[in-house]
């Protein structure tokens, strides 16, 4: 099913406390910007916070309507034995639940109705089968039908696959019937790993979301430092980094600002998904998506190898 996706999405993993605390009236003002910016996307997952993001996000959309709202299948939330203690993933909330993998047909609608539960919602608009990197073929044949049914119940309206690796997605594309991808850190200034996938998806008309455009850090600010791919950033990545930088530089565009423009340049991809965790954020990034950036910064950018293809 083809859905009109918008160009800017809001990525809900930080306000499920990704890494560190983030305070409930914090959360609720960062969805509160990305509204009043214009944002009408917003993706989230029951992984994030172990159901904080959905709460979350669901709390502060409600009573709002026009927008657009994706959430995952695959991680089923349940009691822990032992509930004492933090969450012993990234996220610093209570370790009172556990993440039990399910990609069978029962687990993808008990997971789906445990969402809609969270997020105070009669369906939602995007079902994403999350990283069955160790499951792919379960998911092909079990998870993918079950949503297709879903979809045909009218529960969801698009369905998809949300993953770090553009291999996996590829086979989804090939042999299952997906609407959208969600594709994490594969095609940005830094890794255009992702190209097979996306040239897939051109040619069969799915649409493709794409998340970590900052490849997790290293070009979220205009001097490249911190971390790639979720670990410190190796020195040679850094080096090409800088040396974009410095071509950003020539076209009065910062390293973020290009990072944010260089995916949507794709056929395939619709959107880009940007996490926040402060209002300051979304403004930021609003205010660099508003900017148009120089047709000839991509042709420097290839010319000088740092690119592989800019379209």
């Amino acid at each position: 099913m083809a859905i009109d996706l918008p160009r800017h999405g809001f990525g809900g993993a930080p306000i499920g406390n990704l890494y560190d605390e983030v305070a409930e009236e914090q959360a609720r003002a960062t969805v509160d910007a990305a509204w009043e910016s214009g944002v009408r996307l917003y993706d989230t997952a029951p992984h994030y916070g172990l159901g904080l993001s959905e709460r979350r996000l669901g709390a502060a959309l409600a009573g709002r309507s026009g927008y657009l709202l994706s959430t995952k299948v695959g991680r089923l939330l349940r009691p822990k034995a032992s509930g004492d203690g933090r969450d012993d993933d990234v996220f610093d909330v209570a370790g009172d639940l556990e993440r039990v993998w399910d990609f069978s047909p029962a687990g993808v609608r008990a997971s789906l109705d445990d969402s809609l539960v969270r997020l105070g919602l009669p369906a939602v608009d995007i079902a994403l089968i999350h990283d069955p990197d160790d499951h792919v073929d379960q998911a092909i044949t079990e998870a993918a039908p079950a949503l297709a049914e879903l979809r045909a119940e009218g529960r969801v309206r698009a369905i998809g696959v949300g993953m770090n690796q553009w291999e996996a997605p590829l086979r989804f594309v090939q042999e299952t019937d997906i609407d959208v991808v969600m594709l994490a850190g594969r095609y940005t200034l830094l890794d255009q790993s992702g190209l097979p996938l996306l040239d897939a998806c051109a040619e069969r008309g799915v649409q493709v979301l794409a998340a970590g455009v900052f490849n997790s850090g290293i070009l979220a600010t205009h001097e490249p430092s911190g971390t790639y791919n979720y670990a410190p950033a190796p020195p040679e990545l850094l080096d090409r980094a800088t040396r974009i930088a410095r071509v950003c530089e020539r076209h009065d565009v910062t390293l973020p600002h290009a990072a944010m423009a260089f995916p949507l340049r794709h056929p395939a991809i619709a959107t880009i998904v940007l996490g926040a965790r402060t209002p300051e954020e979304v403004r930021r990034n609003a205010e660099l998506w508003s900017r148009p950036v120089p047709e000839e910064l991509w042709a420097d950018l290839e010319g000088e190898g740092l690119l592989v293809r800019t379209r």
